[in-house]
């Protein structure tokens, strides 16, 4: 039976290969994350996180993606220089487009490749120069449009630029952990400036007249005198505002904060009013004037316009297609995406979208979902659980028995069990969410990502948030009365999602691929041939079809992971954060594309068992994420790195991190282990258990037959 289904979906895949068939972007739309915008006459840009760029001809009332050629589609920066346009990208480095963003090419000749990733956080063109600033590895100076680029450090003693400025001849460039720095002969050398600046965590720099401007996570400074002292100009804004963005107005000076909205200074930061009314979405992480309008570019909630100095703002989102998506969920006929903006409702396989956010608190980012009856659930950040029992027209909360400010990230329903994966444990409801209790007796690690049900089996995967985290699998008999750790042959990474197949329990890994369990957890073995990307947020099941939404893409084992197969045609956004099938449809939601859409039978595959595999040679993998940070983009979590690394045989291991200066900062391994592939995270502490200061690490692997090193880079 099962080679006559695979001979029928083979035929039918060829069938639909000769139609061309492929994923289909569905939406929501509105819900993007702008990082950047630049202006360039008649045309203002956004970047945007995992959408890549997007051209607005009449100011932000539509918008186009303009993509050709850019590979990478997350962009953290802008700049205008002549008719170039150039966009500095995570992961990616520089591209250039001649004609507006029509076309991209790459220009990263010169530009420093850690793990084949140049992340250009910062961009500023002053003349002919143009100058890069990056994380990890300082400035970089291009005097040929992007042709090639230099390095120019000399007295850059911190390397984790965030945000560039052109003063005349002055160049600032502020840092994480660093403060400001100047240069006045073009990059060729740097000062430190930063008398007076009690916060060094310089996010934004913005010049009006003879004023330079600094927003830092403690707020905004001031400096007249070219950065030589500074003084605190935070008077109205909330304690310890995280200044993200700053833009200049006239005599007028804007700042966009970390969930506070904008404020407004009309005397040079003397004093700070609010000006945020119409701004749904307070977390401000870009601010651009074109004209007489001043948009703000947020996370989750896309851009709004104020033509009125910030008095009001109105939503311009249309044809800005960039949703972050974290969660799916199917309720009879209806599909429903949790995104960083809301939560959305299709009664139409992804037709069209509605927003369903009547009840929500402002700026719901939805976490998590789960159907349970006639109930929907939604997990959201920050505020716990909310109900809907008329598929999303209207919220309430159900939070009683939780604790406040909780960030439900995963759901589980077993009969008239609802249970909630928290940052605190688990947590059970007996009455459809009217009250919770806390089910933790034996879960030593409570950092939840992930639930499953297997009949009369409860199981939770965990992730590190703390130090003393780690991330395992436990199982629970009684419905979380108590739990047991189930985790050999598991190593210490984050589990992301679970899922359950008759006797087969799998675990997706951050770093580690996927994992199966043929006992109950009690033991696991790596299933990852033909996997090419280990960071796996979440597993589907449909039948006999496993399906692994990854960082790279979707993949599909029909064998319970003994190999896989990479099924992404069409499917530009390759970041799937949430899988989901309804009816004869799988659904992958994405980290910056919306929920695509792609017909089961197209991806259904005669690939047989006809191969094992074992590492052929000894290869050390590049360490993600690489660089790791505790910026505010990543919540200002506790900092991991994953590190790989394949053996031929079983043999010795030693795997150890040194600084820039060839010191031992910390051993991770000194064992004996398997032939297979391995993981270790490391979370930026030393031997001691310090964290260690922001710079260029080396990781060395040493077996008795080889040694191999790689780099990489540790924000504070």
């Amino acid at each position: 039976m099962k080679r006559l289904l695979a001979f029928f979906a083979t035929v039918v895949l060829l069938g639909a290969q000769s139609l061309q068939a492929q994923w289909i972007q569905t939406g929501p739309y509105g819900g993007s994350t702008v990082r950047c915008f630049a202006v360039n006459g008649s045309n203002l840009f956004a970047g945007t996180e995992g959408g890549g760029v997007f051209r607005s001809t009449n100011n932000g009332t539509s918008w186009a993606a303009v993509n050709n050629g850019l590979t990478n589609l997350t962009v953290f920066s802008l700049a205008v220089s002549g008719p170039n346009l150039f966009a500095g990208t995570y992961g990616g480095g520089v591209f250039r487009s001649t004609n507006n963003g029509t076309s991209w090419t790459a220009v990263n000749t010169g530009l420093p490749r850690l793990g084949n990733t140049v992340d250009v956080r910062s961009l500023a063109a002053n003349g002919s120069n143009l100058f890069a600033g990056t994380l990890g590895d300082g400035v970089f100076l291009s005097t040929n449009n992007g042709t090639s680029w230099t390095r120019v450090n000399t007295g850059l003693t911190n390397t984790f630029v965030f945000s560039l400025a052109v003063s005349g001849s002055n160049l600032f460039a502020g840092t994480i952990g660093g403060g400001v720095y100047l240069s006045t002969n073009n990059g060729t050398s740097w000062t430190a400036v930063n008398t007076g600046l009690t916060n060094i965590s310089v996010r934004a720099l913005a010049v009006s007249g003879t004023n330079l401007f600094a927003g830092t996570d403690g707020g905004v400074f001031l400096s007249t005198n070219n950065g030589t002292s500074w003084t605190a100009v935070s008077n109205g804004l909330p304690s310890l505002a995280s200044a993200n963005a700053l833009a200049v107005f006239g005599t007028n000076l804007f700042v966009g904060t970390d969930g506070d909205g904008v404020f407004l200074s009309t005397n040079n930061g003397t004093s700070w009013t609010a000006v945020s009314t119409g701004l749904t979405s307070t977390y401000v992480i870009a601010l651009a004037v074109s004209g007489t309008n001043l948009f703000a570019g947020t996370i989750g909630g896309g851009v709004f316009l104020s033509a009125n100095n910030g008095t009001s703002w109105t939503v311009v989102n249309t044809g800005l297609t960039s949703t972050y998506v974290i969660a799916l969920a199917v309720s009879g006929t209806n599909l429903f995406a949790g995104a960083l903006s809301g939560i959305f409702l299709s009664p139409n396989n992804g037709t069209s979208w509605t927003e369903v956010n009547t009840g929500l608190p402002p700026n719901a980012s939805g976490y998590a979902l789960a159907v349970s009856g006639t109930n929907l659930f939604a997990g959201i950040a920050g505020s716990g659980v909310f109900l809907s029992n008329n598929n999303g027209t209207s919220w309430i909360r159900a939070n009683t028995g939780l604790p406040l400010f909780t960030t439900v990230r995963a759901f589980a329903v077993s009969g008239m069990n609802l249970f909630a994966g928290t940052g605190g444990g688990v947590f059970l409801s007996t009455n459809n969410g009217t009250s919770w209790i806390a089910s933790n007796t034996g879960l030593t690690y409570t950092y939840v990502l992930s639930l499953a049900v297997s009949g009369s089996n409860l199981f939770a995967g965990t992730g590190r948030f703390v130090q003393t985290d780690r991330g395992s699998v436990f199982l629970s008999t009684n419905n979380g009365t108590s739990w047991r750790e189930v985790s050999t042959g598991l190593p210490n990474i984050d589990v992301h999602s679970l899922a359950v197949n008759d006797s087969n329990l799998f675990a997706g890994t951050f770093g580690g691929g996927v994992f199966l369990s043929t006992n109950n957890g009690i033991s696991w073995a790596a299933v990852n041939t033909g996997l090419t990307n280990f960071f796996v947020y979440e597993l589907a099941i449909n039948g006999s079809n496993l399906f692994a939404g990854t960082n790279g893409g979707v993949f599909l084992s029909t064998n319970n992971g003994t190999s896989w197969t990479a099924v992404n045609t069409g499917l530009t956004n390759l970041a799937v954060t949430a899988l989901t099938v309804n009816g004869s449809n799988l659904f992958a939601g994405t980290g910056g594309g919306g929920v695509w859409r792609r017909p089961l039978s197209e991806m259904v595959t005669a690939v047989e068992d006809d191969f094992s595999q074992e590492p052929v040679g000894f290869t050390l993998e590049q360490n993600y994420p690489n660089p790791f940070n505790r910026s505010a983009e990543r919540s200002r979590q506790n900092p991991a790195t994953t590190i790989r690394y394949q053996l031929p045989k079983a043999t010795q291991v030693v795997l150890k991190i040194y600084n820039i200066s060839g010191q031992e900062v910390r051993t991770l391994v000194n064992a004996r282990q398997p032939a297979g592939v391995n993981a270790v995270v490391w979370d930026g502490r030393d031997q001691s258990g310090k964290e260690v200061s922001s710079g260029i690490y080396i990781y060395r692997l040493q077996t008795g037959e080889s040694i191999q090193s790689r780099k990489m880079s540790f924000v504070r």
